[in-house]
């Protein structure tokens, strides 16, 4: 563990000297084993999608589907697809059965009655199905940012995510809101139409709100919570510099 530790903080100084697509070549050429990228299309993973496009022979690409999504999300999956072609998304599901355990035990929408409930739906509809998607993968891409909130300014380029035994890369850390903007309208990126309503970050329809003029970027995801805005799929890794 300790010599992965290195190597990923050795590469971090590198990476942190070079473009993200050059971070991307050096990362896909440097480390071996199987590299997949995850994405709930929103405008992250939709710029991050459109940068590993000449890579999609290397890196395959998944998505959860919750069961309880936008239409809009939807439709912005499959104008990707049409975007993309070569890139084959494969989606994971939750286990109906746990579904249904969840629903009897806690309600259908039992998640707005505590935390520990809200993370136990979290639990079902993604985390599992995340954990399903993870395995065997050796480089797991993501299109996260420090920007988007406080408890992400302290990752890193490349991070150890003990949970799930997998290196994790965030190839767009350092890139900013009005950059991602700019390579959307530059490239005729397709993304969410709920973003331009306010929905910065979109995930299950339930649990997600547009967010008003100076809000965190996250605000809107279980706005009825005073938490660190995290479902379980990023906020558990053990991140290692």
């Amino acid at each position: 563990m300790d010599e992965i530790i290195k190597k990923l903080s050795d590469y971090n100084a590198r990476l942190a000297d070079v473009s993200v697509t050059d971070g991307i070549k050096i990362v896909l050429q440097d480390f071996s084993g199987i590299k997949k990228c995850s994405t709930s299309f929103g405008i992250e993973d939709q710029v991050l999608t459109h940068i590993l496009y000449p890579h999609a022979a290397e890196v395959s690409f998944f998505t959860l589907d919750t069961g309880r999504q936008f239409n809009e999300t939807y439709e912005v999956f499959q104008k990707t697809q049409d975007k993309y072609p070569a890139i084959d998304f494969k989606v994971y599901y939750p286990q109906e059965q746990d579904v249904r355990n969840y629903a009897t035990t806690d309600g259908i929408n039992g998640f707005y009655n505590s935390m520990e409930s809200r993370i136990k739906c979290c639990h079902v509809r993604k985390v599992v199905p995340l954990q399903t998607a993870l395995q065997g993968t050796a480089i797991w891409i993501t299109g996260l940012r420090a920007e988007q909130s406080n408890n992400r300014e302290t990752m890193q380029f490349l991070e150890w995510d003990d949970t799930n035994k997998v290196i994790k890369f965030n190839p767009l850390l350092e890139m900013t809101l009005v950059e991602l903007e700019e390579l959307v309208a530059q490239h005729n990126i397709p993304i969410n139409s709920l973003y331009k309503k306010g929905y910065l970050s979109i995930g299950c329809a339930p649990c997600t709100r547009a967010i008003a003029e100076g809000e965190d970027f996250r605000a809107g995801r279980w706005w009825w919570e005073s938490s660190k805005k995290e479902c379980g799929l990023h906020g558990q890794a053990n991140r290692n510099n």
